[in-house]
């Protein structure tokens, strides 16, 4: 997994998304101009004997893309780490910096697409462009039973996979708290709305919506 971090890190493979994510660094957020940013792909994150996979879209633009960690120093990772936080899966409420000693247990966390993306918005091309990453981590979780889907996009990404070839696309349809039980040895899939703040501001998605995903995700596990 180390060796996979390296290269993630390393990859300058969308000319327009390292455009971007080095410009944000460079230019900032006022609220962070005293914080050097990352500004590079950002890996994934959790533990490598993880049972659930959860997938997100793209890294934020002054949280993983100024932290280099997913879901991390923004609102949306707020809001996911307490709700992990609530059934034993993160050690802490919130995630601020990649050294705030925060782990996970039985949970890993990846992203279809590891830059930041102008307007949040990752091309087609881009996302099949990071497809490779995906399926190396997927290849290297060897206990994962189950991903939880975090946006119809990242559902998306994640059936573009080769290891998931079989499936019809046109059944395994997004909705909140959909679950579809694969057959062929492929795990489980459980859908839920981003936590964004468009998304939790909103009400769209609620705290006690999104704990249900996770309850639902732990009960499913063998």
């Amino acid at each position: 997994m180390k060796t996979l971090e390296r290269q993630v890190i390393e990859c300058r493979c969308c000319p327009r998304l390292v455009a971007w994510r080095e410009e944000v660094a460079r230019v900032k957020r006022r609220a962070y101009r005293g914080y050097e940013y990352w500004g590079k792909p950002v890996p994934g994150f959790g533990d490598p004997n993880a049972r659930i996979l959860a997938v997100g879209l793209a890294p934020g633009a002054h949280g993983s893309n100024r932290t280099g960690r997913m879901f991390t120093g923004d609102a949306s990772g707020d809001f996911m780490y307490a709700s992990l936080h609530r059934f034993g899966l993160a050690s802490c409420p919130t995630a601020v910096s990649r050294d705030d000693g925060l782990t996970l247990k039985d949970v890993f966390i990846t992203a279809v697409a590891r830059c930041v993306p102008p307007q949040n918005k990752p091309t087609p091309e881009e996302i099949r462009s990071c497809q490779p990453w995906l399926e190396a981590e997927l290849e290297l979780l060897t206990k994962v039973q189950g991903v939880v889907l975090l946006g119809k996009i990242a559902l998306d990404g994640l059936l573009w996979l080769p290891k998931f070839s079989r499936v019809s696309k046109k059944d395994v349809l997004f909705g909140h708290g959909a679950l579809y039980r694969l057959t062929g040895g492929l795990p489980w899939l459980l859908c839920s709305y981003h936590p964004s703040q468009q998304n939790t501001q909103t009400g769209k998605l609620s705290a006690k919506m999104f704990d249900a995903i996770w309850q639902t995700a732990l009960e499913l596990l063998v």
